[in-house]
């Protein structure tokens, strides 16, 4: 693995539109000094910039030989026999890697031809986000960052929770508004980014963010408790580790009506590629919710969405094993309703795009499973749970502290 930084990025853009400017202070040309400037190159400032640069990469790349992604734009692969690189890129930021060091070095030299690109070596800090290797494994960390968000609300001695959210809800919520929303929304836009790395935080952070219009002292207090729980987990991150397996499953599940306010119900999700999570979401549900097998079954369509995307650019990449899918559901009355395409009178209101599971159910893409709410896993991205069930799941999310050797 390769980090790559592009020096002064924006400029190496070629400009496709017409753009005029004003002769820069210094440079003007006495015989016109009213005369402008035609760009032909981009420059930064300019809201054409970052297209034109990435075109110009993506051009380069292409007669470099590298394959672009239908799945995800940013994304290149490289084949060469048993020989795969793969590039990514955000903005003028790019990790390389594949099993071949050689033709990295090779890559690399065509990409030092044409742009100004420094070489930073294996990948430690990237976007924010630590590489910690432990062994065989990876640990995603996002320590310095929590440490930065704690300093910004003034938390920085404050004392450690067990977990992110209460179990138990106020008997009478205070309808006094903060003093300060910009603080709130600025915070909680931090601990946005921070869910990138920890997913035991989608739940508490999803629920924050629906109250940035207008957030009460009651909503402060959740604020702080979240950031408390960061406090005494900043060692924490998502590990990523070698494993046998590569078969896709994913949990999913939603706590009916469970908004005090609207009564949507929200629904989780976690997709696992063998023993590695590589997508989650905590999300409320658009719509209202007439019994659980609907919420539930709701909650399958995000999913099912979500893998089929996974497994769309697996299969572009040549790493899709062929296996169906495995999703996992704790109700009965969803995996039935995903198996069976007759209409029952309390899901006939369900709107149709809900039912494409069904489709993937039938043509093989796709295997539903029923799983003891026990070993729910999503269980932990749709409601507030107890210190030693939220431990559990968090665990099985491969959410893990950085080892005292590290």
């Amino acid at each position: 693995m390769r980090q790559l930084d592009v020096h002064n990025a924006f400029l190496n853009g070629h400009l496709s539109d017409t753009v005029f400017m004003k002769q820069p202070p210094g440079y003007e040309d006495p015989a016109h000094p009213d005369h402008v400037c035609h760009l032909q190159r981009s420059l930064y400032g300019l809201k054409q910039a970052p297209q034109a640069w990435f075109k110009r990469l993506h051009e380069f790349l292409i007669t470099t030989g590298f394959l672009a992604s239908k799945t995800d734009v940013s994304l290149f692969h490289y084949t060469d026999g048993d020989s795969r690189v793969f590039l990514l890129v955000y903005v003028d930021d790019i990790i390389m890697f594949g099993n071949d060091s050689a033709l990295i070095d090779s890559l690399l030299q065509r990409l030092s031809s044409t742009f100004k690109i420094r070489d930073l070596g294996k990948p430690t800090f990237f976007l924010g986000i630590e590489t910690l290797s432990e062994g065989g494994s990876f640990l995603l960390s996002q320590r310095r960052y929590m440490a930065d968000v704690l300093s910004r609300a003034g938390m920085t001695d404050c004392k450690p929770l067990a977990t992110p959210a209460a179990v138990t809800q106020p008997a009478t919520p205070t309808l006094d508004l903060f003093d300060n929303p910009t603080q709130y929304r600025r915070i909680v836009g931090a601990l946005q980014y921070l869910t990138i790395t920890r997913p035991d935080l989608s739940f508490s952070v999803n629920r924050l963010c629906q109250f940035m219009h207008s957030p009460t002292q009651d909503h402060w207090g959740l604020l702080k408790r979240v950031l408390r729980y960061v406090k005494g987990t900043l060692d924490y991150g998502l590990r990523l580790s070698p494993s046998s397996s590569s078969a896709i499953h994913a949990f999913s599940d939603s706590d009916w009506a469970g908004c005090t306010i609207d009564r949507k119900s929200t629904s989780g999700y976690a997709v696992f590629l063998g023993s590695n999570l590589i997508s989650w979401l905590s999300r409320k549900q658009r719509t209202v919710a007439r019994s659980s097998s609907e919420a539930e079954y709701k909650g399958l369509a995000d999913v099912a969405a979500e893998v089929t995307w996974v497994v769309s650019l697996l299969w572009e990449l040549g790493l899709h094993t062929g296996q169906p899918a495995t999703l996992w559901c704790d109700n009965l009355g969803a995996t039935y309703l995903a198996a069976n395409p007759v209409f029952h009178a309390t899901t006939k209101h369900v709107e149709i795009d809900f039912h494409f599971v069904r489709d993937k159910v039938s043509s093989g893409k796709f295997v539903v499973n029923f799983v003891s709410t026990k070993d729910q896993l999503a269980d932990i991205f749709t409601k507030p749970l107890p210190a030693p069930r939220f431990h559990t799941l968090r665990d099985k999310l491969n959410v893990d502290n950085i080892h005292p050797c590290a």
